[in-house]
């Protein structure tokens, strides 16, 4: 699916949840490096009282993020807190590399959930990434994820 594609029919809107997926560039595993796992974890903590949103749920894989995010009152769009983050953490990981260059995939996914969505749910599927995928067996050992329903 190209960038224009996945643009198309994105809508934001003030206190709406979005589950939000984006890549490293060429799915790259960058984030098996605990320091910048550590780095990107951080930003995404400035991003939300930067953007006035709240990431719900998140968890980081070492070549992708997920998160559940709900913008805020007076807040950002969608757009912008995603751009914000991506830009962001590129910016500093790229600098701790010595790396010039794409870091992120364009663009990102993302899925509008309905007032009714079980959040619950969802956040499950979220955090259990890194059992799926056999990082861990028990997700208490996996340090990136956070969620404010688990």
């Amino acid at each position: 699916m190209s960038w224009s594609d996945l643009r198309k029919g994105r809508y934001s809107h003030e206190q709406g949840e979005y589950f939000v997926t984006f890549n490293t560039h060429n799915k790259e595993p960058i984030f098996n490096d605990f320091n910048f796992a550590c780095l990107f974890s951080q930003q995404l903590a400035l991003n939300q009282a930067k953007y006035n949103c709240t990431w719900l749920t998140w968890v980081l894989m070492p070549d992708h993020f997920h998160g559940l995010l709900r913008l805020e009152p007076k807040g950002a769009s969608l757009s912008e807190v995603v751009g914000g983050l991506k830009g962001s953490t590129s910016l500093i990981i790229n600098k701790k590399r010595k790396r010039q260059g794409k870091f992120w995939q364009a663009s990102f996914y993302d899925r509008a959930l309905r007032l009714e969505g079980d959040r619950k749910n969802i956040a499950r599927y979220i955090v259990a990434n890194p059992l799926r995928r056999k990082l861990v067996n028990n997700i208490g050992y996996y340090s990136f994820w956070n969620s404010i329903y688990l």
